[in-house]
């Protein structure tokens, strides 16, 4: 029994400080922060693969892999028919994008641990890309000034002109965002986020469904969150609810362009998280 009790200790120890370098940034004054992005996929082993050799660490809090980078965690299922089908391109989520302190660097580490790896538009040596083995687009982006080799940065949407700055107003209204611009683009930026918007010539098609499924926001208050939501008229996808694997009070809303988004109050740490590599 005790020897038990030491394995667990040690076991939560180094949990806990395996991860502090990797959790969300501070919410906001509403309570909101970035969460995670939902990968349906069909191969799981090989987007696990990918992830780890691209600075991942790896739990599994309910049975599916939980890749986690400093500001975001990547939820993969496969298996039971929940496979996506439908690359990132092509849907209303483009794609995604890390920041590295070095691109070349970082993807001359990946490539040597077999990460195909797409250059950067227009010979630039500051960008990449990275697509996952189910057609997730990962855009690379560089600051040499970060002090984590990779984290989280961007979630870049495509959307027809006209609905542009109506997705501007939504996404800073929905989530106490701050509109701006990024390279005479509109974007808004939430805590571990940044909400980047191009134009599309037709209207794309929704991301449930496919293999980036959905997107998620952590809460701190989940229940204050959904009055809110409602107090804004936006209809929830389902109704609140916690989910008996780990604890955590999850409800889903679709943004008026197709982009589902799941609204998470996380339980501790220690409740969710049973395994770790």
């Amino acid at each position: 029994m005790k020897v038990r009790m030491f394995a667990a200790f040690v076991f939560a120890s180094a949990l806990v400080a395996g991860t502090a370098a990797s959790q969300p940034a501070a919410f906001n004054d509403i309570g909101v922060t970035m969460g995670h992005w939902h990968i349906m996929s069909k191969d799981v082993e090989a987007n696990k693969k990918l992830f780890l050799a691209m600075g991942a660490k790896m739990y599994m809090p309910d049975g599916n892999p939980l890749m986690v980078f400093p500001g975001i965690h990547i939820n993969i299922v496969g298996g039971g028919g929940r496979k996506g089908d439908g690359a990132s391109v092509g849907s209303v989520v483009n794609h995604v994008g890390f920041i590295v302190d070095d691109v070349q660097k970082r993807t001359a580490e990946w490539k040597a641990k077999g990460v195909s790896v797409l250059p950067g538009g227009n010979g630039r040596l500051d960008q990449a890309f990275v697509v996952t083995p189910d057609g997730v687009r990962i855009e690379i982006l560089e600051d040499k000034a970060q002090t984590v080799p990779i984290r989280n940065e961007h979630v870049h949407l495509s959307l027809t002109a006209a609905e542009v700055p109506k997705a501007v107003a939504w996404y800073a209204k929905t989530f106490g965002g701050k509109a701006g611009t990024r390279n005479n683009q509109p974007v808004v930026d939430l805590p571990g986020v940044q909400f980047r918007f191009a134009t599309a010539d037709a209207k794309l098609a929704p991301t449930k469904g496919r293999v980036l499924d959905h997107i998620g926001f952590d809460v701190r208050d989940h229940a204050a969150f959904v009055r809110k939501l409602q107090a804004d008229g936006i209809k929830l996808d389902d109704m609140p609810r916690m989910n008996p694997n780990n604890g955590n009070r999850v409800v889903y809303i679709t943004d008026p362009w197709g982009t589902q988004i799941e609204i998470v109050q996380r339980a501790p740490l220690g409740q969710q998280v049973t395994s770790a590599q």
